[in-house]
C-alpha cells in the first residue's frame, strides 16, 4: 500500500478553545481543554475524547471491511468505547481503551465467526497498531 497523507488546521478561538478543520472535509470540530482540568471547557470535543474516537472509529471501519472480505452477514453493529487518562510517572497518558461492540447476526452458527470477526479487525485496526494504549475488546455477539 502507498502513503497516504491528511492535512489539518488547528485555529485557537478564545479561552482553552480551538476549530479544528481540514481541507479535505466539509466540517469542523470545536476543540477544548476537559472540563477535569483547569479552565477546561465541558460540551465540546477534547483531545481524549478525539483520541478514543480515532480507535473506535478505525475499529468500525476495519470490522466493516473485514466482515466483507470474509463475507459474514450480519444485522447489526454498535460499538462503545471507554478511554482512560491517568498519570504514569508524572505524566498523563491514555493508559487504556476498552471496545465494546455488539454485533447481531441472523443465524447461530455465524455467532462464532462473528466473534472471530470482532478479533480480527482489532487486530488489524491501524491506530491500535499505532499507539502504545492498552485497547481490550469485551465483544457481544447475538441473535
Amino acid at each position: 500500500m502507498e502513503s497516504h497523507t491528511y492535512h489539518l488546521s488547528l485555529t485557537w478561538k478564545e479561552g482553552r478553545i480551538g476549530e479544528l478543520s481540514s481541507p479535505e472535509l466539509p466540517t469542523h470540530i470545536d476543540v477544548a481543554t476537559p472540563p477535569e482540568f483547569d479552565q477546561g471547557v465541558p460540551g465540546i470535543w477534547s483531545p481524549e475524547h478525539l483520541f478514543t474516537a480515532s480507535v473506535l472509529s478505525c475499529f468500525m471501519t476495519t470490522f466493516l471491511a473485514v466482515a466483507e472480505y470474509s463475507k459474514l452477514e450480519f444485522a447489526s453493529f454498535t460499538c462503545s468505547a471507554e478511554g482512560i487518562l491517568a498519570k504514569v510517572d508524572g505524566k498523563y497518558l491514555m493508559t487504556a481503551i476498552t471496545l465494546r461492540p455488539v454485533l447481531q447476526v441472523g443465524k447461530a452458527e455465524a455467532i462464532e465467526r462473528g466473534q472471530r470477526v470482532l478479533e480480527k479487525a482489532e487486530k488489524a485496526c491501524l491506530i491500535t497498531n499505532s499507539i502504545r494504549t492498552e485497547v481490550k475488546l469485551e465483544p457481544r455477539v447475538h441473535l
